[in-house]
């Protein structure tokens, strides 16, 4: 692959070793040098010191750091052929008793899970999913009204992790699991204990845990446990439901329905490994990540209170028109549309990507074997000013009119290319019909860091926001 985008005569080729780079130290390399909670802005900042291309050893890992989102994007359509997601983090998966669901499979078996998880979150099947949408939501906001009728701070993070994850259940399982009205043991508490385990584990320098046990790594059996548990439910559930009525196989009506008649009539390649593995796939991936975006959103609107102006207004005035919502009212929301991409510009929730080559390849003038592991830094270009004008500012009619068609190229939190996140239709619907209700139904008023300070970044495989709170009193002006 050959990534230039100039004209003229080649440039001469370089090697890794001809680039530039942060100096290590002899063994570990620039491991000390790097803080694993902020590691994407330690990587952003060298960016800007080292450029668009530069080599970076850590411990016994030499990588290739790339931040020019053309090239960027060149890489990612040679995805799955020309690269992969690197083995330390399929091993450490493995390890955890996780299996390879759809962002875990390579090659052909990638293939075959795409097709079906694409159908199964395809527009049509999220649209008439919305009924049920709503009710979800219409659950959390008797959540919340009894939180501003006592005066209570919600913890922001988790209050939108139960909303997402009783969301993606009734969509992709069929399964009315119900967090948002159970302060129990509920599977949520269990899943969030995965993403952080799985990104301290391949980051760290050993594997400590395959010779000794801490106690944050029995906490995390259990929790695997209990998930494994909960998904063999949710498999049992939809074989009875399509043993009971024939005609579901026809035209299952769920994701999971789908993947269990492929599997048990051995077609796509469909297993029931890849069944169990993509439910847990669909729960983490759009727990995490749309809660994650939607809590950094509210933070953003609440700090600029012109923009929480606009984005309320537009909302009360879609809301008073609406009972109950629809797709076409949402797709009228176009501030709140901007507010997303604004924020999903600024906070995206995978503000880097680390790949490995399946072949020797090229990237702009330099050679890289096979086996090089890739750090694209997705953010780093979003935040430049000969890109964005006061690009650290939180403005989204920047979004607004002809000019953002530019700005997507720039700015993409979805990915690009073959492996583009498959649910991002329903991650904007779920994120648009919450913001109509809490803007509509709600008064903001305060969400909060500790301190009071601004939200603080935190990696733990996707980039959360710290200790978000927020207080709410009923709106007098409620459509």
């Amino acid at each position: 692959m050959t990534a230039s985008h100039a004209a003229g005569p080649p440039p001469a080729v370089r090697r890794i070793a001809d680039l530039p780079g942060p100096r290590g130290w002899p063994l570990v390399g620039s491991l000390f040098q790097l803080r694993r909670d902020v590691i994407h802005q330690d990587i952003e900042r060298w960016c800007g010191r080292y450029g668009p291309l530069f080599r970076l050893r850590i411990g016994r890992r030499e990588l290739v750091v790339l931040s020019d989102h053309a090239l960027i994007a060149d890489v990612l359509r040679d995805r799955p052929d020309g690269w992969r997601r690197t083995q330390t983090l399929q091993q450490v998966s493995r390890e955890m008793g996780l299996k390879p669901g759809l962002f875990g499979a390579e090659g052909d078996s990638w293939r075959a899970q795409r097709r079906m998880v694409m159908g199964g979150l395809d527009p049509s099947r999220v649209r008439a999913y919305f009924p049920q949408l709503q009710r979800v939501t219409d659950r959390l906001q008797r959540r919340w009204e009894r939180a501003a009728d006592e005066g209570r701070a919600l913890d922001l993070q988790a209050e939108l992790m139960r909303y997402t994850v009783d969301t993606v259940a009734g969509l992709a399982f069929g399964r009315d699991i119900n967090t948002l009205e159970s302060d129990g043991d509920v599977i949520q508490q269990h899943l969030d204990r995965l993403f952080p385990a799985l990104f301290r584990r391949v980051m760290s320098p050993l594997p400590y845990w395959r010779w000794i046990q801490l106690p944050a790594d029995r906490a995390l059996d259990r929790s695997v446990a209990e998930i494994q548990r909960a998904i063999a439910g949710f498999i049992a559930e939809a074989r009875q439901r399509l043993h009971a009525e024939p005609a579901r196989r026809e035209h299952p009506p769920n994701l999971l329905e789908a993947m269990i008649v492929a599997a048990e009539e051995g077609r796509s390649g469909i297993g029931d490994d890849q069944v169990s593995a993509n439910v847990l796939t669909m729960l983490l991936a759009g727990e995490d990540t749309t809660a994650n975006t939607l809590a950094w959103l509210l933070h953003l609107l609440h700090r600029r209170p012109e923009a929480m102006a606009r984005a309320r207004d537009e909302a009360r005035r879609v809301a008073a028109g609406a009972d109950p919502l629809t797709p076409e009212d949402l797709s009228r929301l176009e501030y709140i549309d901007a507010c997303l991409s604004e924020t999903m510009r600024l906070k995206p929730v995978a503000p880097f990507m680390v790949l490995e080559a399946l072949r020797d390849t090229q990237i702009a003038d330099v050679q890289v074997p096979a086996g090089t592991m890739l750090w694209c830094a997705m953010r780093h270009d979003a935040l430049q000013a000969q890109h964005f004008a006061d690009p650290l500012a939180f403005k989204p009619e920047r979004w607004l009119g002809e000019a953002a068609g530019s700005s997507k190229r720039v700015a993409t939190p979805f990915g690009a290319g073959p492996r583009m996140c498959p649910g991002r239709y329903l991650a904007l619907v779920e994120m648009k019909m919450l913001l109509v209700m809490v803007l509509s139904r709600f008064d903001i008023q305060s969400v909060s860091a500790p301190r009071g300070a601004e939200a603080r970044e935190r990696m733990s495989f996707t980039m959360v926001p710290v200790g978000l709170q927020m207080r709410l009193r009923r709106s007098e002006h409620a459509a």
